[in-house]
């Protein structure tokens, strides 16, 4: 296919999902990224995710950012993280058809990491990025307290791709602790990339998230 953007929707478990395409040359891998969360704002166009987004199309991956259920044109309501990671998965799955025989990258900032986590229980991929993971909305602990770092309802990544994971969090993150984040990924050993000064939205620290992810995915 050619290269450069498009826009389309791809059939779900609750009706459409609103997808953005962006297809480099010579693409060798694809790239699924997920959104924060619905309910606060968070879409596919926010500017973490577009900027994985750009760093996953310069790596050569075609990349699949999407909408979740409820948000944009994408249909359905918000169902707590069971329902926006079978969006995931439809999305990881409507991507594969779509390019095959390629490695699979899979991002989510914020509420949209701890989905991507999820999804990646039941997708074989290359890599995972994880930036400031917002496990506490997904688990059965809830907002009120950090949630167990072997939580089944976090998923579970298996030994041979945790060495294929990173965690990319900021110091001055008030909105997701990064303590959750360092939990989480000493229970796999999973590297930890730390941002001095970033706080959850990475304001002024973007460039710094951007060269971080574009060395792990190289």
């Amino acid at each position: 296919m050619k290269p450069g953007t498009e826009r389309s929707l791809v059939d779900g478990s609750a009706g459409n999902i609103e997808v953005v395409v962006a297809r480099p040359l010579n693409a060798h891998g694809v790239g699924v990224i997920a959104h924060p969360h619905p309910l606060y704002g968070g879409t596919m166009d926010n500017k973490v995710v577009v900027t994985l987004a750009k760093v996953f199309v310069e790596a050569g991956l075609t990349t699949f950012r999407f909408n979740f259920r409820g948000v944009g044109a994408t249909q359905g309501r918000h169902d707590e993280g069971h329902g926006e990671t079978e969006d995931m998965l439809r999305v990881i799955e409507h991507a594969r058809a779509s390019t095959t025989h390629v490695p699979l990258y899979l991002a989510g900032f914020s509420f949209g990491g701890a989905i991507a986590t999820r999804a990646s229980a039941r997708a074989d991929f290359a890599q995972l990025v994880l930036v400031a993971p917002g496990f506490r909305r997904i688990t059965a602990a809830g907002m009120g307290e950090a949630p167990d770092p072997m939580d089944p309802l976090l998923g579970e990544i298996g030994r041979h791709n945790a060495q294929n994971t990173l965690v990319v969090h900021g110091d001055q993150d008030d909105t997701v602790p990064l303590s959750d984040s360092l939990s989480w990924a000493a229970a796999r050993e999973v590297p930890v990339v730390v941002v001095p000064g970033g706080e959850h939205f990475f304001h002024r620290k973007l460039h710094i998230l951007r060269e971080i992810v574009a060395r792990w995915i190289r």
